[in-house]
């Protein structure tokens, strides 16, 4: 038996964990264009064991985004390496902005801010947006925050900033706690999900409708995004969590 191997996950379970996942059913958030969540039982204890059915869409819940979800021809789920699901954390916290101003996108220049304050962004790292919209789970009218008008208003990236940490900074992945990528003002102005569109395009994976961000440092944590392997999926619901430093 390895004894450095053991080592170090004694380290890592003395260290505290934090669960970045939300619980979810056929009742909270989701995609306007999916339906809920059905669950079935298929046998119960009655029966001698007990065992359900589930019938979801990929991207439900706190969920990793494949690139094929937008990408032709790129990788699915199950091509991802165990490597990728693995990587130092980097949190923004705009969640102070988002408060005050449910369209707030962020800039390269609040990036810049942010690295004047905690040091430049490390290449091979996930970055999550902070913006405190998980705390509205699971509430779906909060959630989705439409106006008179029906639009929805929620924050997000912007290309521009997604490009800096790309192909600056080199980062491998990013998170956030909304539905999309991109925030709903620019999903409106654009017609599209650019900012989504473009990740995806990286070869790479996010994770959307993280939560308690609000309890993780700006540097120093792991995170964990543990994902089924089904066959040829475009994403699945994810349990991710973070170790702290």
């Amino acid at each position: 038996m390895s004894t450095e191997l053991i080592n170090a996950l004694q380290t890592l379970k003395e260290k505290k964990w934090i669960d970045l996942t939300h619980t979810f059913g056929a009742e909270t958030p989701r995609f306007n264009a999916f339906k809920g969540l059905e669950k079935t039982t298929l046998f119960s204890h009655d029966d001698g064991f007990f065992a359900q059915n589930f019938a979801f869409a990929g991207q439900y819940g706190t969920h990793l985004d494949a690139p094929i979800h937008f990408v032709r021809d790129a990788r699915y789920l199950e091509e991802l390496d165990l490597k990728e699901l693995a990587l130092p954390l980097v949190v923004i916290d705009h969640s102070k902005d988002a408060a005050e101003n449910h369209d707030f996108t962020i800039a390269v220049e609040d990036i810049l801010k942010f690295e004047a304050e905690h040091g430049e962004i490390e290449a091979g790292t996930f970055v999550a947006l902070r913006t405190d919209w998980s705390k509205r789970w699971p509430d779906v009218e909060a959630f989705n925050n439409f106006d008179a008008d029906g639009n929805p208003h929620a924050p997000g990236w912007s290309v521009d900033a997604l490009k800096f940490l790309f192909e600056e900074r080199h980062i491998k992945a990013v998170g956030h706690e909304t539905f999309d990528t991109d925030s709903s003002i620019l999903y409106r102005q654009n017609n599209a999900l650019l900012g989504e569109l473009y990740v995806l395009e990286q070869d790479t994976y996010q994770v959307e409708l993280l939560t308690n961000l609000d309890q993780l440092p700006a540097k120093g944590a792991v995170i964990f995004n543990i994902v089924p392997k089904p066959e040829k999926a475009s994403g699945f619901p994810v349990r991710s969590f973070a170790i702290l430093p």
